[in-house]
């Protein structure tokens, strides 16, 4: 912390609220999302006006309440809070908005600058302090400043991921702020043994989640196992998990300790459970209750200490409904519930998802990005197969180009053809051209809000307009 000449406090050293560099979700800074929160109309104009201005998207509100109701509902990398808000203090705020936002750069403003308020800022986790009356100068300062610090953690987040190896895996890192509410979710529980469901489409990074799952938890140094349950056959798949002894079947020539043994202390991540056989639910059950099991073959009762995470694309309680998953079960796994949405509900995320993995695929030959049909033909896309099958596309799109630029003809046809979504003037139902209005209306504004007033219906509509479509 430092007191600079012109009586502007700065606090832009990391706080202990502040998530290190690596945990951060990486993004491109060219607009931030900014909240303001002051109980004085002229300031929540002027900040408003200034940011918008430079190409921030703005949410301003008079009260502490209605800040963290923004803050739940959309993910933001700036806030300016005053220091007095009516009878309540900003202070208290900051940790408040920290806890939905962990990324957060918070900056206090106030009319009553002090050495001891601005030490209060930072012990709350505050990033910055500026004194009022303030100009829109020194607004775009802090904001600059906010933007390189994030800029460079997102620099040092790409060279911790480089320095880890060349394996490629989908970055956790979003612009969705129902992304960012399940990762952080993800956090908040990682430290508990509580079992861990994850739901979402093939391809949604369910995977990727349940590993971050392990690494933040205090069972991070221990191993972790993953066990796909639709890749073996169901023999197979009971000696993966709890083992066998040597003769236990044909080809048993030697005993299997079995990943539950072989995981003792760390985490075991179930793959699609859903599929996982009837005979198997009973004994996995027990485990999870009493942390008990057999061998095959074996009559020995043994013990383990193993978290476990699943995660599957059905839907278990239909599943439990047609008797392929046992009830009992599902109550006993479905402790926590992460879900995870699929990529064409991100579509902020899918540029800088396949930036990054061009990045990745051209490092022999770098090539500079892609061009302007090439990017819409990417966003326009519905992605059936999420991450995996953009990941897929981008390599290909790698191989195939031959200049420094990514092209629309580098593709796949699907892609380039025609859109997924029906057009007006294409033979199909009402019904199905309004999903596909709504569905483009929700992927191009940043709240539901803002999404139900451009398409002239209320919030309550909207929810069963989505509802009805599934969206």
């Amino acid at each position: 912390m430092s007191l600079k000449p012109d009586g502007e406090i700065s606090l832009m050293e990391p706080t202990g609220n502040q998530l290190s560099p690596s945990e951060l979700p990486p993004r491109k800074l060219e607009g931030l999302g900014v909240l303001v929160v002051d109980d004085e109309p002229n300031i929540r104009k002027m900040l408003s006006l200034c940011l918008s201005t430079d190409g921030h998207r703005v949410t301003a509100v008079s009260n502490p309440g209605d800040a963290v109701t923004e803050a739940a509902r959309h993910a933001f990398d700036l806030a300016f809070v005053d220091l007095r808000l009516g009878t309540d203090t900003g202070l208290d705020l900051v940790p408040r908005l920290l806890a939905q936002n962990p990324w957060l750069r918070v900056v206090v403003i106030t009319a009553y600058a002090s050495v001891d308020t601005a030490v209060q800022a930072i012990q709350r986790g505050a990033a910055d302090y500026l004194p009022k009356p303030f100009t829109p100068g020194q607004v775009r300062l802090v904001v600059e400043r906010v933007a390189k610090v994030r800029d460079l953690e997102q620099r040092v987040a790409g060279l911790q991921g480089a320095a880890g190896g060349d394996d490629l895996t989908v970055d956790l890192g979003t612009r969705s702020p129902a992304m960012r509410r399940a990762i952080e979710f993800g956090r908040q529980v990682a430290d508990s043994d509580a079992t861990v469901l994850i739901r979402g489409e093939s391809g949604t990074g369910k995977g990727v989640l349940a590993r971050a799952i392990h690494s933040w938890s205090s069972r991070a140094s221990e191993p972790f196992a993953t066990v796909s349950c639709p890749t073996l056959s169901p023999q197979l798949l009971e000696s993966e998990l709890f083992g066998h002894v040597k003769g236990a079947f044909t080809g048993a020539v030697r005993d299997n300790p079995g990943r539950i043994a072989a995981t003792n202390g760390g985490t075991l991540f179930l793959d699609e459970i859903g599929d996982l056989p009837l005979h198997l639910q009973p004994k996995l059950l027990r485990f999870v209750q009493d942390r008990e099991y057999e061998r095959v073959g074996d009559s020995v009762t043994r013990r383990a200490d193993v978290r476990l995470v699943a995660a599957t694309n059905v839907d278990l309680n239909e599943a439990v409904r047609n008797g392929r998953f046992r009830e009992d079960l599902l109550y006993r796994i479905n402790v926590i519930q992460i879900d995870l949405p699929p990529l064409r509900e991100r579509v902020e995320d899918i540029l800088p998802l396949a930036e990054g993995f061009l990045n990745y695929f051209s490092r022999r030959r770098p090539i500079q990005g892609f061009a302007d049909g090439a990017a819409a033909a990417l966003t326009a896309y519905t992605w059936p197969g999420n991450v995996r099958e953009l990941r897929n596309v981008i390599e290909r799109a790698a191989i195939l180009c031959r200049g420094d630029t990514v092209l629309a003809d580098h593709l796949p046809g699907n892609l380039t053809t025609k859109s997924t979504l029906p057009q007006v003037g294409d033979l199909v139902t009402l019904d199905a051209l309004e999903e596909a209005h709504i569905r483009r209306v929700l992927a191009a504004t940043p709240s539901l809000e803002e999404a139900a007033t451009v398409l002239g219906i209320d919030a309550a509509t909207l929810y069963r307009r989505r509802k009805r479509y599934g969206i």
